[in-house]
């Protein structure tokens, strides 16, 4: 019976100890299922927001600076020791405010301009004739063709480069607005005019919020042609400003500097952007605009 006893003992003790393995095994399971499940959240993480990307291309630079003289081909170290180097003597941050200030101005004020402007000549249709050959010739210029003409006629001061970001933006904002505005359906347009809508109120509570993600569309291609309008112009007709660092550096060899204000150029267009972005997805996700975080066109 004494046996008996302590082979049921002996039984009862290996079940538990079974019975514990499995419940080890389980939360073993369990644990490394919840690790694996946040390196996946991280990893994409990484990936959505263009770490892993940036990674490469960065290593691949570094690779490619050991076969070139840092004079021609900087690496990333020697390129971040050179941007300590402007950015504490103060440069770096004065130029950067200076080329984004006419930016801004050119931008806003091109927009303001294009948007009305659109919404007229795509509403009137006498006026889309006679004035849609005019843009879809000047909107093929570039705006850096025309910097030359605009030293001449408005100087080498602050206006000849805040008109030819105007121009760049111009453009492209009114070829949005329009689109917008011969997208809108006529079957709303006539209800609204059946209720007795007048052309103004039917402009103001049919069209206008309807174009709203054209324009903003619109809006977000000219900044990147403000951009690219304002370096050409400061290279040639400045005394500062992201591209007169990046042209003059060259004259001293500190290819470092160049790198840096294109890095720093690229870096406050892509926070513009994002910016534009939130500030469309908060204040006009009503009116249809909701930008999703990646590339937009």
């Amino acid at each position: 019976m004494a046996d008996a006893g302590v082979i049921q003992s002996n039984g009862l003790e290996e079940e538990k100890r079974i019975k514990r393995k499995k419940v080890e095994s389980f939360e073993e399971k369990k644990r490394k299922h919840k690790l694996t499940k946040a390196a996946k959240k991280v990893w994409n993480w990484v990936l959505d927001h263009g770490i892993a990307t940036w990674a490469i291309l960065i290593l691949i630079w570094q690779l490619a600076s050991l076969f070139y003289d840092d004079t021609f081909l900087p690496g990333p170290i020697h390129t971040t020791q050179g941007g300590f180097e402007i950015i504490a003597n103060g440069k770096l941050f004065q130029f950067t405010l200076v080329s984004l200030k006419r930016v801004l101005i050119g931008w806003i004020i091109g927009t303001l301009i294009a948007a009305p402007l659109g919404l007229l000549v795509g509403r009137i249709h006498i006026l889309r004739r006679l004035v849609e050959p005019f843009i879809n010739f000047f909107r093929f210029i570039p705006a850096l063709a025309l910097l030359t003409l605009f030293l001449m006629w408005f100087g080498v001061g602050e206006l000849s480069k805040e008109v030819l970001i105007i121009y760049a933006v111009v453009f492209t904002v009114m070829v949005n607005t329009i689109a917008g505005v011969m997208s809108v359906s006529e079957d709303r347009i006539n209800s609204a005019r059946t209720l007795g809508a007048s052309e103004w109120q039917i402009i103001k509570t049919v069209i206008w919020p309807s174009i709203i993600p054209y324009i903003f569309t619109g809006a977000r291609l000219g900044l990147g042609g403000a951009f690219s309008s304002i370096i050409a112009a400061e290279m040639l007709a400045a005394k500062e400003g992201l591209g007169y660092l990046i042209y003059t550096s060259r004259l001293y060899f500190h290819t470092d500097w160049i790198f840096i204000g294109t890095i720093t150029l690229g870096l406050i267009g892509f926070l513009s952007d994002k910016l534009l972005r939130i500030l469309g997805n908060r204040f006009l996700g009503k009116y249809g605009v909701q930008e999703k975080e990646s590339l937009q066109a």
